[in-house]
């Protein structure tokens, strides 16, 4: 802004640049160059009195009468044919006059003292630099020259936000963000009550409330509910809906799981173990089947088991299970099965139950395993299962209360998601009573089983 109002200014006060060195010198003090005339000097005034006035409206300070123009004067005055050799400068006031055109490579400021060294004249610097080489400056003496100082009359400008003021406007070319050199602006010194006259409280800074919800237009319904028919046909599109059924919401799946089917070294006779399961049905209700059976080979199976269970999602991770359980080893019972099956947090897989027999026994099972990811096809898995029982059943070596546990350590290669191999190592204990049940029938109440096995799934 300061640049726009010094240079309105200037063309009122100046007219245009002068066109030979010698009366380039004397810019300052000859009427030689062609005067404006007075609509265009008042056209020039109004521009910059509506300027002010914007700028006093934005709460800048703008002092009276600086759209003024200066002096003119009135004696018109032609020094281009004029012998200046022989006139003495010294006594001139160069304080008005333009330098900022001058050649000054030909010129001799070596003559001049401290004092007359373009005393009282105040140079653009910065446009000397640009027109001039630093060898046509060589013989000139700038140390008195006042850079610093601003003419006077000049318009303070620290007060006025020219942030809002487009190039356009300063009558300069645009210019990109890399053409700006910042590293002689001093930006710390403006403090924050520079700005207490600015009144933000009428800004509109913009939100959501200023979006306008608009409702839809009038075309947006007027094509069919399902505007595929008419390009496949309600038959097609009708088959294609009700497979996104069966595939996505409450669509009847079929899955298969042997969880541990293993070969078990241990101290004399080896034996083996199954563990599998299944279902059939939706996301939300099932048909659950389960199986468990142990032995050693050459011997009869000491225990088997197979479980029919209708299951119900009562949480995202979990669901109630209900059905019978029949053995198909020892004494025959049927039992009445309740229980839960899911994911607790930390992603243990939980399967709990309790069993009550048509002999009045009750017993509980409770397991859980879960998965720890050394890569992701190695897979270490620890498992835990511990036995109940609500009273002592002799027939079946089981005694009141903690009956039975068993921790194993099981470390699995998944050369397939469906298909993976196993080894690892499982302790059981046998506690309480049903360690004394153990050994009067000749058994170890304590045995360690090295596993190699498979899990798979589809």
């Amino acid at each position: 802004m300061k640049i726009v109002i010094s240079s309105l200014l200037a063309s009122v006060a100046a007219g245009s640049v002068l066109a030979s060195p010698a009366t380039a010198q004397h810019a300052g003090h000859s009427a030689a160059e062609p005067q404006q005339s007075a609509e265009a000097q008042a056209d020039v005034k109004t521009k910059c009195e509506e300027e002010a006035e914007r700028h006093r409206a934005m709460g800048h300070p703008v002092t009276e009468g600086a759209c003024e123009p200066a002096a003119q004067s009135e004696t018109a005055m032609d020094h281009s044919t004029m012998d200046h050799s022989t006139m003495d400068h010294s006594t001139m006031d160069h304080s008005t006059m333009d330098h900022s055109e001058m050649d000054q490579a030909t010129m001799n400021h070596g003559s001049m003292t401290e004092g007359d060294a373009h005393g009282g004249m105040t140079m653009p610097m910065e446009a000397a630099g640009q027109e001039s080489s630093l060898e046509g400056r060589g013989g000139m003496d700038h140390g008195s020259v006042q850079q610093d100082k601003p003419a006077e009359g000049a318009i303070e400008h620290s007060q006025m936000n020219h942030g809002e003021m487009g190039q356009a406007e300063a009558g300069n070319p645009p210019m990109g963000p890399g053409q700006i050199n910042h590293s002689q602006m001093n930006h710390g010194q403006t403090g924050s009550q520079d700005m207490q006259g600015i009144d933000h409280s009428a800004m509109q800074m913009g939100s959501d409330d200023d979006i306008p919800l608009l409702p839809p237009p009038p075309e947006a319904g007027s094509g069919p509910a399902r505007a595929a028919v008419g390009i496949w046909g309600e038959e097609a599109m009708s088959e294609a809906r009700r497979e996104l059924v069966r595939e996505t919401d409450g669509g009847m799946r079929f899955w298969f799981q042997g969880d541990r089917l293993e070969y078990r070294a241990r101290e004399g006779a080896d034996g083996y173990l199954w563990d599998i399961q299944g279902y059939y049905g939706g996301d939300i209700d099932k048909f659950w089947f389960k199986s468990e059976g142990e032995g050693s080979f050459g011997e009869p199976i000491e225990g088997a088991e197979v479980q029919a269970l209708w299951s119900h999602a009562i949480a995202p991770f979990f669901d109630f299970q209900a059905g019978v359980r029949q053995d198909l080893t020892g004494p025959e019972r049927t039992h009445a099965v309740i229980g839960i099956q899911g994911i607790a947090p930390y992603q243990f897989e939980v399967d709990a139950a309790a069993f009550v027999s048509t002999k009045g026994d009750v017993t509980a099972r409770i397991e859980g395993e879960l998965d720890q990811r050394i890569t992701q096809r190695l897979i270490l898995q620890p498992r835990a299962e511990l036995a109940l029982s609500a009273q002592d059943i002799p027939e079946l070596g089981i005694g009141a209360g903690l009956d039975r546990i068993e921790a194993g350590l099981r470390l699995r290669y998944e050369f397939a998601r469906e298909f993976a191999p196993y080894v690892g190592v499982s302790q059981e204990w046998r506690i309480g009573d049903s360690a004394d049940y153990a050994r009067a029938a000749g058994e170890d109440p304590s045995v360690t089983n090295y596993v190699v096995g498979v899990r798979f799934w589809f």
